[in-house]
Parts: structure tokens; C-alpha cells; sequence
């Protein structure tokens, strides 16, 4: 069950999410046993006086593994539930949702729209989600009951299929960071503020430094009320070295 942020319920999610970056959490658990063997075999060695390494090494692998559960699993729900809840959405708006992965946010975003309409936009990479396919993320629309208001499409972020000014809001989640190089999130950034109407919302979830980044990107570009911040501890993949942030802007009147 999701809880908004004055603790009263929302509908339970019937749709299967997967786990974000699958590798990275399947590299904290190995980290985690194989520090932990290596404390034993320590043990039984000459040197037990530095055992206590390998144990305090697995430990913060564990802490790790239990953080990044818990962000793919139930933190970035919690998020994205406040960070829709804030727009204040009126319910027959077009919301965009970048690189969508199997519509954790889309979905969301689409429960709100009884009049509107929600496209997601992937690569549909297996590495970047468990099980990410546009089959499941339309299974999942199904499961959720909105997919006669949800749009599928297979696209570039740095290319966007769509006209101008095309979304009242547009929304990311995790996906900026997956392209590569510098010169490539700069116009999937670009990409997204040209799709978003004139006083419409911009929200991009991401990683880490790169998020600050996006705001320089946008500080070029026609939009404005540019902000950046912490989600907080809910969204840490693994640990305060990998938090998440978000940026905010809004379209510039025409």
C-alpha cells in the first residue's frame, strides 16, 4: 500500500516494477558474502588482527543492498507520489514521461489523468530495469486499469518524435544518466524543455551530479523557476554516494 505524505492510503499498485540497474544491487549482495567469507578466512589466518576489516567491508555492502532494495522497491514510489501530488494536476493534461522503463511513474502520472493522456517514451533496455520491455510496461497499464489513456513509443530521448510545445508536463525518472556521453543528456534536456508547453511542468529524477548539470542545461534554454534539491535518504542507491535529486523548472509564457 502507498501512503501520501498525510499518511492516508492510496490504491495498492497491481502492476511489477522490476529492480532498477539490476547489476549494481546483484554487485552489492557478492560484495557483501565475499567480504564476509574473506572476514572468516581471516579468522583462521595468521592475521586475525585485521579480520575486522572484511566484517566492517560487508557491513556497509549489506546496509548497501538493504538501501538499494528499498529505493527500487518502495522509496522512489514514495517520491514520485509527492512529487505528482505537487503539481496539482487537474486531470485532463498530456504528461510525457521520459525513458518510462515499465511505468512506475507513468502509471502514476496516469492515474491522475481521468480526461488526459500519458505517453512513455523508451529504448527498452533490459540493463537499465529488470524485465524492461514495452510488453510488460503494457501489461502493467492493464494491470492498473489506465491503458486506454496510456501511449507507448520506442524513441531517443535526444530526438523526441513529437511537435513543439506537445505536453503540459514532462516528467524523467532515472534515465538521463543512461546515455553516455555529456554532449547526449545535454539534448535530452534540450529535447525535453522543447516538448513542454509554454507554463507547463518539468521534473527530472536523476543520479547524482548530473542532475546539476541538467539545471545548467535548462538555465540556457526558454524555461524558468529552475530549482534543484535532495529527495532525501528514500532514493539512495546504496548509499549517500549515490542519491538522487531532482530539478524542476517550468515552460516560459509565450
Amino acid at each position: 500500500m502507498v501512503l501520501n505524505e498525510a499518511g492516508g492510503k492510496r490504491e495498492r499498485r497491481r502492476g511489477a516494477y522490476g529492480i532498477d540497474a539490476p547489476y549494481a544491487l546483484f554487485g552489492l549482495g557478492c560484495g557483501a558474502v565475499g567480504a564476509t567469507v574473506a572476514g572468516f578466512a581471516t579468522l583462521s589466518g595468521p592475521g586475525m588482527g585485521v579480520a575486522w576489516l572484511p566484517f566492517l567491508c560487508a557491513l556497509v555492502m549489506a546496509v548497501g543492498f538493504v538501501l538499494y532494495v528499498h529505493a527500487t522497491r518502495r522509496g522512489k514510489f514514495a517520491v514520485w507520489e509527492e512529487l505528482l501530488d505537487a503539481l496539482e494536476l487537474r486531470g485532463d493534461e498530456r504528461i510525457l514521461d521520459l525513458g518510462c522503463g515499465r511505468g512506475a511513474v507513468l502509471l502514476a502520472g496516469a492515474r491522475r489523468l481521468p480526461e488526459g493522456h500519458a505517453v512513455g517514451v523508451d529504448l527498452w533496455r533490459a540493463a537499465d530495469q529488470l524485465g524492461n520491455a514495452e510488453s510488460a510496461t503494457s501489461r502493467n497499464a492493464q494491470a492498473e486499469g489506465v491503458d486506454a489513456r496510456v501511449d507507448l513509443r520506442t524513441g531517443d530521448l535526444r530526438d523526441l518524435p513529437f511537435e513543439d510545445g506537445a505536453f503540459d508536463v514532462v516528467l524523467s525518472s532515472l534515465a538521463i544518466h543512461n546515455i553516455k556521453e555529456a554532449e547526449g543528456r545535454r539534448k535530452a534536456v534540450a529535447e525535453a524543455a522543447r516538448v513542454l508547453r509554454p507554463g507547463g511542468r518539468l521534473v527530472i529524477v536523476d543520479i547524482g551530479r548530473s542532475v546539476a548539470r541538467y539545471g545548467e542545461t535548462l538555465g540556457t534554454l526558454p524555461v524558468s523557476g529552475i530549482a534543484v534539491r535532495s529527495v532525501g535518504w528514500r532514493m539512495w542507491w546504496g548509499g549517500p554516494w549515490m542519491r538522487t535529486q531532482v530539478v524542476t523548472a517550468s515552460g516560459a509564457a509565450g
